[in-house]
């Protein structure tokens, strides 16, 4: 009988496992990284507006606190489960820890499909949301934020919800909202912005010229979108790009500068197509380009062991959320290519989010050119932190990232004595 094959969760947990033990730790001092601190399963009841009641079913997962608050976004999406958010939750854990940020952390989910939904509709569910977790979050106790199918506009409504029941104002209680209610500058920005920072650091380290520097991003969301732009200014060629409408190539290289999240998907791709020497190529050959940078920015599980062996990219950038399997990653390192993770690459988002907290807590506002410093200057940190660990372990820039993160949540475990 063959063996079955482990979920991205449990995959997670036995990379934890085999780190802490290369690490020289104990069972007992990492066993609590291997399960959730609390789960919480609601069931939503909601008015349409038609009249009729629908019942909904979130989630909130609070991973590990060994390092502060629980910290993690919430997501509406008709195939979320309680698996998949267990998985994101602790990848949160590893994340805030990587970026060395006090977090440890916690994923949220509503099994939804926003797009069903009027506007009066999804309001009614997010502060139905917000009021049955309500008991198990806090400003400083577990922090949600946007994630998949989420907004500054959704966080608002969280936000206030949450301050109606507590019976004062909470801006702390989210981040990722809009800046007239407490929202942070540079937010919307903030993960592309990690991202092109952590890919432009990496470029210089691997001696990479970036006019010379042929880039492919797969997705021209939040994330894709303002990384590529952010490339495009400091002179990379972003020579491939694709959203749901479809993937263009441009031998030449884009002109990033007209495409616009407003536009949405379409317009962007029509716009990108419009360019002298554009082409649409099929959607899933654009993974296979041939360039030196690869940026997965869209979706999980793109890069698998059917396909990583075409990849002809000299690095990846992990824009996206887990966008390289196991077995994936595996053959893309025997090839020779370089993979960055996105506990590392992405963690821009949650650096952002920290700071709106602490702008929340102080009661004082930052400046952008304030926000965006510190940004860099924390991935920069994080980024070099993983750089020094890989040269001294001669492994992975993944398990360079995991043995900093695992480290920090032992140590910090540890510090609080006895359970």
């Amino acid at each position: 009988m063959s063996e079955q094959k482990l979920s991205q969760y449990q995959e997670t947990l036995q990379s934890i496992k085999e780190i802490a033990e290369e690490l020289g730790y104990e069972e007992s001092e990492y066993i609590t990284l291997l399960s959730p601190e609390r789960e919480l399963t609601v069931s939503l009841p909601v008015t349409m507006d038609d009249g009729s009641v629908r019942v909904f079913h979130g989630y909130r997962i609070q991973d590990n606190s060994a390092r502060g608050p629980y910290k993690g976004g919430v997501r509406y999406h008709p195939e979320v489960e309680i698996e998949e958010v267990r998985d994101l939750a602790l990848l949160m854990s590893l994340k805030c820890s990587v970026a060395d940020i006090p977090y440890g952390g916690a994923k949220g989910g509503i099994t939804v499909d926003p797009r069903e939904l009027s506007e009066t509709e999804l309001e009614r569910l997010t502060r139905k949301y917000a009021e049955k977790i309500y008991p198990v979050i806090g400003a400083e106790v577990d922090i949600p934020a946007p994630d998949m199918n989420t907004n500054a506009k959704i966080m608002g409504w969280f936000k206030d919800e949450y301050s109606k029941i507590a019976g004062v104002q909470v801006p702390g209680i989210v981040t990722g909202k809009p800046v007239e209610v407490g929202g942070s500058l540079g937010r919307n920005e903030a993960t592309g912005l990690g991202v092109y920072t952590i890919t432009h650091a990496f470029a210089q380290n691997q001696n990479l010229v970036p006019q010379e520097t042929r880039v492919v991003v797969q997705g021209t969301g939040n994330v894709g979108l303002i990384s590529a732009q952010y490339l495009a200014k400091e002179g990379y060629k972003i020579i491939a790009l694709s959203n749901v409408a479809g993937a263009v190539y441009n031998s030449n290289g884009f002109d990033v500068s007209v495409l616009n999240l407003a536009n949405g998907d379409q317009k962007n791709f029509d716009l990108l197509l419009a360019q002298e020497g554009s082409e649409e190529i099929p959607m899933n050959e654009l993974l296979l380009v041939e360039c030196d940078i690869l940026i997965p920015a869209a979706l999980q599980n793109q890069i698998r062991a059917d396909n990583a062996d075409q990849v002809k990219a000299k690095i990846v950038i992990e824009a996206a959320n887990a966008p390289v399997s196991a077995e994936g990653e595996a053959i893309l390192v025997k090839n020779g290519i370089k993979v960055l993770p996105d506990i590392l690459c992405n963690a821009g988002g949650v650096v952002c989010s920290y700071f709106e907290w602490v702008q929340n807590l102080q009661h004082f506002s930052w400046t952008l050119e304030e926000v965006n410093s510190r940004l860099i200057a924390k991935m920069q940190s994080a980024f070099a932190a993983v750089l020094a660990m890989q040269a001294e372990k001669n492994c992975t820039y993944r398990q360079a990232a995991m043995f900093i993160a695992v480290d920090r949540i032992i140590k910090a475990t540890k510090f609080k004595g006895k359970f």
